[in-house]
């Protein structure tokens, strides 16, 4: 067999296998190749999700029904480029390949996805995973439209180039998928390729090998389609693409805001009438506060959040499966590494403006894990939904209804847009100090593939929904029930007292000393520690201890308010929730994504650091001025 470099043994350490039958086969593909189609179309759906020991990486495994074979289970790897160490989803591929990762099975076989549309560039991928001696099927995707487009490709001649079989196929339509299944009747665990390859890591080798071996096999890249030239001649235009892209991240953002708002106004609404109907048949005493206010309202913290959640995701989903997602990424890059973050932190930090958990778990398709971080450390500066009731409470109170450009700009509108534009400010600024210190690093390579446009599908969309909605219920709610019933215990303790004669309304109070400075008041202080579960919560709280008509709980609350705060306190109460991470959910979520307490607490207390200076400075300079 001829190559184009020196071949050379690749000796990545694999665990030795029994010889025998195939019981598990890894899935392995670079990005956009239509891997995970192939894999929701062999499993039949019928997958489960998980994360990988001491990683945030997921694993999808599930048992290959969709083609008759239940015996084996499918590991759906993440897509990669190659398999150099330096990103983490490479690390995991190589362990899970390798049989190093704890608690997954070593794989006996491997289904290797490429694009054929991108053939010659993809195969780059092929030598290191052929090097690690099992036995391996090479899938060749897309090959209806790439034949259509008058592509060509040798696949006999690349078999006997590679020493494995391959075969062409269409995930989507889900077409020459028999071949898988006689792959893994004939091929046993010990069947390995008989093939020499160039070292690991080495790029320029396998870029020379892969030309090689297109040039052989008499590759011919197939023409790209007229629609999709005139649609990259204007989304990726250096005028209209900006502006395009603009549009679509407006267009998610505001429709994330004004649907996935209502939606989960009435989620909420369902579930207080749910758990009233339960306290109802419990009748009242202490076992039916904890269940209804503690646990009960504790979930229902938890699945407000899901409709914002589907919602955006859905959205993702669309732009990532039609091809616009990769595109979208390679024009903010341009903007955001100017301030140190990758180009595919925009749409997170742009969506955590509806809500900071799922724009901290759509942070997950930042490869480099020093910017992923970064974005997900400063995603919560963005002014979120759940800031807004104090904002307009306390711009009612305080700021008059006076117009200062004509008609057609309030006062009050401009403290609102003044806010807004304040935790942007934040953001960006801790972004750039977090680059330059504790997450500083040379810059990663922006390696990206620009997919070919296609027509998302219904079963892969309806599968990422139900993948995010499980995972968010499962992972950060258990977090966040179990800091719910603390704070339960916390308002209720001694039993029988009222609220500012519980613990927490004792801590309150001693807090107040800390907290005069920003102008606030022990009630307050109590308002700050009850929303730290989520920041509205502090409406709720504040209303109960002032004492407000629940019929005109907005109005009266105004008042007492007015009583108690200056205006320089009310301003730095904003500003203290424009800074501070007072959400429970977020910190859960930023665990679950970091998998470590590490980066919640310092994210914490950088945050609240922030909010009390920022509150200090607000009440003594509108003290001064006003």
């Amino acid at each position: 067999m001829s190559s184009c470099c020196t071949p050379q043994t690749v000796d990545l350490d694999p665990t030795p296998r029994i010889p025998g039958k195939v019981k598990t086969v890894a899935l392995v593909g670079p990005p956009n190749s239509g891997k995970s189609t192939l894999f929701n179309r062999l499993t039949g759906l019928r997958q489960k999700v998980a994360n990988y020991p001491g990683v945030t990486v997921e694993q999808h495994f599930g048992k290959m029904s969709g083609i008759d074979r239940s015996d084996l289970t499918l590991i759906d790897l993440p897509g990669i480029y190659s398999l150099n160490s330096y990103s983490e989803d490479a690390r995991v591929a190589i362990e899970v390949l390798t049989g190093k990762m704890p608690g997954t099975p070593a794989p006996d076989a491997v289904l290797l996805v490429l694009d054929s549309l991108h053939l010659e560039r993809q195969l780059m991928l092929a030598a290191p995973v052929l090097a690690l001696g099992l036995p391996v099927l090479l899938l060749l995707n897309m090959s209806d439209v790439m034949e259509a487009r008058g592509g060509v490709v040798d696949t006999l001649a690349l078999a006997q180039e590679l020493g494995v079989p391959v075969a062409k196929i269409s995930a989507a339509r889900g077409t020459g998928l028999d071949a898988i299944t006689h792959f893994l009747n004939q091929h046993s665990a010990n069947s390995a390729p008989q093939l020499e390859l160039p070292v690991v890591g080495n790029a320029r080798s396998y870029r020379q090998w892969a030309t090689g071996i297109s040039t052989r096999t008499k590759y011919k890249a197939p023409i790209s389609s007229t629609w999709t030239r005139r649609l990259d001649s204007v989304l990726l235009g250096r005028i209209s693409g900006p502006l395009v892209f603009l549009a679509v991240v407006i267009a998610v953002f505001q429709v994330v805001f004004t649907l996935g708002q209502p939606l989960s106004d009435g989620m909420q609404e369902l579930l207080n009438r749910s758990g009233d109907a339960v306290g109802h048949l419990m009748g009242s005493g202490w076992m039916e506060s904890l269940l209804i206010d503690g646990v009960w309202k504790g979930a229902a913290s938890i699945l407000v959040f899901l409709p914002q959640i589907l919602l955006l995701f859905l959205f993702i989903g669309v732009l990532e499966d039609s091809g616009y997602l990769a595109r979208a990424a390679l024009i903010a890059d341009r903007v955001m590494r100017t301030i140190g973050l990758n180009g595919k932190a925009f749409i997170p930090l742009l969506s955590a403006y509806a809500c900071a958990v799922p724009a901290i778990m759509a942070t997950r398709t930042i490869e480099n894990k020093r910017d992923r971080f970064a974005t997900i450390l400063v995603t919560p500066f963005m002014t979120c939904s759940a800031r807004l009731p104090i904002y307009t409470l306390m711009i009612a109170a305080f700021i008059p209804n006076k117009h200062i450009l004509g008609n057609f700009f309030g006062m009050r509108a401009a403290v609102m847009l003044a806010l807004y534009l304040l935790g942007f400010v934040a953001a960006l600024a801790t972004a750039r100090l977090l680059k330059s210190s504790i997450l500083k690093a040379s810059a990663a390579p922006f390696i990206l593939e620009l997919p070919q446009y296609r027509v998302p599908t219904l079963r892969s969309l309806g599968l990422r929904l139900f993948d995010r909605g499980m995972v968010f219920c499962k992972q950060a709610g258990t977090v966040i029930l179990s800091v719910t019933l603390v704070l339960w215990a916390l308002s209720h303790i001694p039993f029988g007292t009222s609220l500012p004669d519980s613990i927490i309304g004792h801590i309150g109070r001693w807090i107040e000393p800390a907290i005069h400075p920003l102008g606030f008041t022990w009630k307050i202080g109590i308002g700050l520690l009850s929303s730290v579960i989520a920041r509205e919560v502090i409406v709720g709280t504040l209303g109960t201890l002032y004492g407000a008509d629940p019929a005109t709980q907005s109005l009266s609350l105004q008042a007492a308010l007015r009583h108690d705060l200056t205006l320089g306190g009310a301003m730095a109460l904003v500003v203290f929730f424009a800074f501070a991470m007072q959400c429970t959910s977020t910190l859960a979520i930023v665990k679950r994504e970091t998998n470590s307490w590490k980066w919640p607490a310092l994210q914490f207390a950088y945050m609240s650091v922030l909010a009390y200076v920022g509150a200090l400075l607000t009440n003594v300079l509108v003290s001064r001025i006003f």
